[in-house]
């Protein structure tokens, strides 16, 4: 676990920057300086550019990470990796040709709410092309087990060029149409930088002649696909129905409490990114034994981790939301309570799904994701109008369960393994046990040192308490090592 530990120390480092930034871009300057209408177009766009994205990509970065190593020599290698860049160019011209004929009404759909939506249409499929490829280019380097500098450019590289522009916009350097074209520019100032890395990195030859098994490569990669835009209509139905059947204020009071809620997920962010290629090995060597403790202590260790985040938001929210002084965003609290709990189930099952999709059961995880992103739409389309954001907080949840609850018996059933263990139980009972404690303790002082007192008092019994219990002997040595 020695790579593991490292560059998930790095990863969640800048992962942590990233939702730091965020948290002073969302909460912050959008509010206060560019308003919650342009703020939830700004999130319109890019929800729907993620929605689009993996119609470009076609889960070639995902078979990149599945077959690489499956290749004994380079030149199988570099054909790989040459594929993955072309092919994509091929997907584009008949997605070109189909906006020809169709753009039109597909933009009068999604901007019938907000007529800006219409207006800026193009920065959908602009920057949906330079994340296809960034994500490709990233996983070269993830095979390479080089996953820190991708991860800074991933994470947080779009917030602070969010910042810097949010500043400038702020100082009336710039106005809204300028923000938004200097946003697609920035996106692609980092394709730039991530290919330029690669390239160093890793230089591979260039062919033209397809991979061996380049058949096979193409239904995983056509499957993955079907799976990542499903799973994408699963991440990013909810803002886009909320923009089209409310407003585009309501998109920007449900993101910031999406927002807070996705920070437990942060450490799982750091650690999938140099996790998956070693499980991808793990299972082209038939290294069962391996591919078990890659499982468990992820999902040890994500719980843990997780757990406690889990416990600084949601102890912390009603105070959270006074120190920052916006009443309408307030309305959209309740959210962050639902969705976190779901993110803290997604973490508690480890790799899994790095496991699921390097493995013979990948086909599986198009079903789930396309049965959970019907239900998804579903539940929007029924509660949205009825309830607004909880009500599409509500149909989050139900998702999450449901699609991570499919992987857990697919696994148990398939491979006869599973994440959990007495470890498991131990820290959700300490999960319960320290929410319960301090949800009773009442702070009457400011919102500011309520937050303080409370988070310190989280962290000193969480942390003596996983000590006493042993919860993670991993984490234990990790920060005896950083601290001497």
């Amino acid at each position: 676990m020695g790579v593991v530990a490292k560059q998930t120390f790095y990863n969640l480092l800048s992962i942590g920057l990233a939702f730091f930034l965020g948290a002073v871009n969302t909460l912050y300057m959008y509010p206060n300086f560019m308003g919650s209408r342009f703020q939830g177009v700004v999130i319109a766009l890019l929800a729907y550019s993620n929605l689009v994205q993996p119609f470009i990509s076609f889960g070639l970065q995902h078979a990149i990470i599945k077959y690489y190593s499956s290749f004994n020599n380079k030149k199988e290698r570099d054909s790989l990796l040459i594929f993955s860049i072309w092919s994509p160019l091929l997907i584009l011209s008949l997605i070109f040709f189909y906006l020809y004929f169709f753009s039109t009404s597909l933009v009068s759909n999604i901007s019938s709410k907000e007529p800006l939506l219409s207006t800026y249409a193009f920065v959908i499929i602009l920057i949906a092309i330079s994340t296809s490829y960034f994500e490709i280019f990233y996983s070269w380097l993830r095979v390479q087990l080089v996953s820190v500098f991708g991860n800074f450019l991933k994470e947080f590289y779009p917030r602070l060029l969010n910042f810097l522009l949010l500043t400038l916009y702020a100082l009336d350097y710039i106005n809204f149409e300028i923000f938004i074209y200097s946003l697609i520019i920035g996106y692609y100032l980092r394709l730039i930088f991530i290919i330029i890395y690669s390239l160093i990195v890793y230089s591979p030859e260039i062919t033209f002649k397809l991979p061996t098994s380049y058949l096979k490569i193409i239904f995983y990669s056509f499957l993955i696909f079907l799976s990542g835009a499903a799973s994408s209509v699963i991440l990013d139905i909810d803002k886009s129905m909320i923009a089209s059947l409310i407003t585009s204020d309501d998109v920007a009071f449900y993101s910031v409490a999406l927002f807070i809620a996705a920070v437990i997920e942060a450490p799982g962010r750091a650690m999938f990114q140099i996790v998956s290629p070693l499980v991808s090995k793990a299972i082209n060597s038939n290294d069962k034994k391996y591919l078990i403790r890659l499982l468990k202590k992820s999902s040890n260790n994500l719980f843990l981790v997780s757990g406690f985040l889990f416990l600084l938001i949601n102890l912390n929210t009603g105070d959270f939301y006074k120190f920052v002084n916006q009443p309408l965003y307030a309305s959209a609290i309740s959210v962050v309570s639902v969705v976190s709990i779901g993110k803290l189930f997604s973490m508690s099952i480890g790799c899994l799904n790095n496991i699921i999709t390097n493995s013979k059961y990948y086909h599986y995880i198009f079903w789930f994701s396309v049965i959970s992103a019907t239900t998804a739409v579903g539940l929007n389309l029924i509660l949205i109008p009825k309830y607004g954001v909880i009500g599409a907080a509500y149909a989050t949840l139900f998702v999450i369960i449901f699609i991570n609850t499919m992987k857990l018996i697919l696994i148990a059933y398939g491979l006869k393994i599973h994440p959990y263990s007495f470890q498991t139980l131990k820290i959700l009972l300490l999960i319960i046990v320290v929410y319960f404690i301090l949800k009773e303790i009442n702070l009457e002082y400011s919102s500011f040192i309520n937050l303080g007192l409370r988070s310190l008092l989280i962290i000193c019994l969480y942390a003596i308490l996983s000590q006493f219990l042993g919860l993670s002997k991993d984490i234990n040595q990790q920060i005896k090592k950083y601290l001497s």
